[in-house]
């Protein structure tokens, strides 16, 4: 018998064949979500579906966009990249003759995909890196793709790359305007019934003081010492539904004469509390223009000395208190990383 190379194992279990027929159903409303006019990128932005996003978004792209509305395509590596993504959206809200849609294949977060028209869309792009697949989509909605959509995808891809190039006037006549975003709405998580909330174990207390301590906010330069409390587990905590988005890197100076094993644990503790706060959002460093997987390997003798700067960025949907996690790494790249360090090993610190 030919293989005909269609992959069917996964409707041979009940879950397998369930989550088949969700995404079915999700895809069809996507569809008809977008009819003629709509943009595929402003549609996943508003929805701010998880089971919409990364490579099921490439399936979308593919079913949607080429198969069934013929839309031209253009894909670069980027040789180079322009500095402020976002500050595009002013040029590409011109562009009224075409339809246009961007998929980025980010090095963390995975494929993006955006509205090149809407600079909110953009910046969720993040910072764009070299030699990183950039692919634009361009199209009239219901009506035939025609050379101008590739001349526009062509245009557009070459502005990513930070060329400077002027649209031709039948880019600029046309019913493809941006419009205004609706707001992807959050979901709260409830417990099932017949279920009880486990608490937490309270902290000991210290002294005669009963209970938690208070937790200030991070506090100036010279009194910048952290009262952290310590906590077995994360509270509850909402889970929004929204585009993942990824913040600017934020660059922080050590203060100490060596970023040592006592900075790196502290920023361990740091990290970990914030993402047992926020479980959506993943935190990302970097050190000399590279990602560091590990922050064990900031550790090193002579590598990271006073005056350098590593860099962070966070990622996900409902971004928070980055400004405070800013502090406390500042904090715990200084003398005073020791305020990180009380409390058992294996529990988390509630700092935000």
């Amino acid at each position: 018998m030919a293989n005909d190379g269609t992959n069917l194992e996964i409707l041979s279990t009940r879950s397998g064949f369930n989550s088949a027929v969700r995404q079915i159903k999700k895809t069809i409303g996507v569809v008809d979500a977008i009819g003629n006019t709509k943009n595929l990128g402003d549609t996943l932005f508003e929805l701010g579906d998880e089971d919409l996003l990364g490579e099921r978004a490439a399936l979308l792209l593919r079913m949607i966009l080429v198969d069934k509305m013929g839309y031209k395509t253009v894909s670069s590596n980027l040789k180079s990249v322009v500095a402020e993504p976002s500050a595009l959206a002013g040029e590409f809200s011109k562009w009224k003759g075409v339809d246009l849609i961007v998929a980025y294949h980010h090095p963390e977060m995975g494929l993006l995909v955006a509205n090149p028209k809407n600079a909110e869309e953009l910046s969720g792009l993040g910072q764009l890196r070299k030699r990183e697949l950039l692919v634009v989509y361009a199209g009239k909605g219901g009506a035939p793709a025609d050379e101008a959509c590739t001349k526009a995808a062509e245009i557009a891809a070459s502005l990513f790359e930070g060329a400077k190039i002027k649209a031709p006037p039948a880019l600029l006549r046309g019913n493809f305007a941006a419009g205004k975003l609706k707001k992807a709405k959050e979901v709260k998580e409830t417990p099932k019934r017949g279920r009880k909330a486990v608490k937490a174990p309270k902290a000991p207390a210290r002294g005669k003081a009963r209970g938690r301590p208070h937790v200030p906010s991070p506090a100036p330069e010279a009194q910048r010492v952290a009262a952290p409390v310590v906590t077995a587990s994360a509270p509850p905590v909402t889970a929004p539904k929204g585009p993942v988005k990824m913040t600017p890197r934020y660059a922080v100076v050590v203060q100490n004469e060596l970023f040592h094993n006592g900075n790196v644990e502290a920023w361990k503790r740091i990290v970990a509390s914030y993402k047992a706060k926020y479980p959506q959002l993943e935190v990302f460093i970097y050190y000399d223009g590279e990602r560091i997987l590990d922050i064990n390997s900031l550790f090193k003798w002579g590598k990271v000395k006073h005056g350098s700067a590593i860099e962070f960025a966070v990622a996900g949907s409902d971004i928070k208190d980055v400004a405070k996690l800013q502090r406390y790494l500042a904090q715990g790249a200084s003398h005073m990383f020791e305020a990180f360090l009380h409390g058992p090993v294996n529990n988390v610190l509630k700092l935000f």
